[in-house]
């Protein structure tokens, strides 16, 4: 199955799935938003990259009011479900159904965004995007992602993940949502490590970049293109 049609088969549950599935996922969110250093009435540009029914763009839509935002996802039932939360606001939301690997004119932004999503992508692939992200942001600009970790040995991987596993069932995600999704992460994820991620992004040319949060598989990302005085 296409990793569009998967994801287009959860739009009935996928929300609710979504904060089960991600463990601390309100302290998570919390600290994205934290780490936007813009103002509440900045008319900011967004992007969010594998946007699916746009919760994360909700949150930042939180936090700057007057942002305006492009939502990109290979998946058009999710896009609906996301067209439908922002139905209020149409004329500051634009969706693209498409594959966020080659960006083209996609526009300039001041953050872009992106949640559990790369690590969809294969390691060259994942560099590649870094690039284009860099591209499209302006200066001042801030990229946040929120994506999975791969363990650094064999063991802790499959520590890690046995805990997100429980922690999803302890959230009360049933056996069949569990199974489900695990399904899903052996079809489609390609996961990175921590310390290789980092690096993409700096040599992508972010000044600054750090995983500012992590919990076990879970990790919140943050590259910086900063106005860089002598």
């Amino acid at each position: 199955m296409a990793i569009d049609e998967a994801f287009n088969n959860t739009v009935q549950f996928y929300d609710d799935w979504i904060r089960k599935a991600i463990p601390g996922y309100s302290d998570l969110f919390t600290v994205a938003k934290e780490l936007i250093p813009f103002a509440p009435t900045d008319s900011i540009d967004v992007l969010d990259l594998g946007a699916g029914t746009g919760l994360f763009s909700q949150q930042v839509l939180e936090r700057c009011p007057k942002g305006r935002f492009v939502l990109y996802d290979i998946a058009g039932k999710m896009l609906d479900v996301a067209r439908e939360r922002f139905r209020d606001t149409p004329d500051r939301f634009r969706y693209v159904t498409a594959d966020y690997r080659s960006l083209g004119d996609a526009g300039s932004f001041d953050l872009v965004i992106s949640s559990l999503s790369i690590h969809h992508l294969d390691d060259r692939e994942k560099q590649d995007l870094f690039r284009q992200v860099f591209e499209v942001l302006r200066k001042p600009g801030v990229f946040i992602n929120i994506d999975l970790i791969k363990g650094p040995t064999p063991y802790l991987e499959e520590f890690y993940c046995s805990d997100w596993y429980e922690k999803m069932r302890r959230a009360g995600a049933p056996d069949e949502e569990v199974r489900a999704g695990i399904e899903r992460r052996l079809a489609y994820d390609q996961d990175a490590l921590m310390e290789d991620q980092l690096r993409w992004l700096r040599e992508a040319g972010f000044s600054d970049a750090d995983c500012v949060y992590r919990n076990y598989k879970m990790g919140l990302f943050l590259g910086m293109k900063r106005i860089i005085t002598p």
